[in-house]
């Protein structure tokens, strides 16, 4: 983590891949993943982190942060489509986004109170795909 907080990424995510290769506890596998996939996001790998996101829950569904780290790239993404003038795209990532979140606060209920608010004025609190 030392590597990591320190903004030497390359250094932690050939830590992290060495913790892959030695760990065998599923639980403990799911954080090396997500972490993994923290690296990715911070530099802007965003496909990368949810394919890393997705494999730490595979091993752990109970890891709400992974879940809103997907809904955050998720609505990121939703942004970028209304800039480039694609409104059925962005619509398409915001209510994938809005799924994340609703997994993220079943799991963490006092947790992600920006994504509750904007799940309530988006309208997609309740909504179901």
């Amino acid at each position: 983590m030392s590597a990591q907080s320190e903004g030497e990424y390359a250094e932690a995510l050939q830590n992290y891949y060495e913790a892959m290769r030695l760990e065998i506890d599923p639980y403990d596998r799911s954080y090396i993943l997500y972490n993994i996939g923290l690296i990715h996001t911070s530099n802007g790998e965003h496909a990368k982190a949810l394919e890393y996101y997705f494999q730490a829950l595979e091993r752990n569904p109970s890891l709400p942060q992974a879940f809103n780290n997907m809904a955050v790239i998720c609505h990121y993404r939703g942004e970028q489509a209304i800039q480039q003038g694609d409104p059925e795209a962005s619509e398409t990532w915001f209510d994938q986004a809005a799924e994340y979140w609703k997994q993220a606060i079943l799991l963490a209920p006092s947790n992600y109170i920006e994504a509750h608010n904007w799940l309530k004025m988006t309208g997609r609190f309740y909504k179901k795909n």
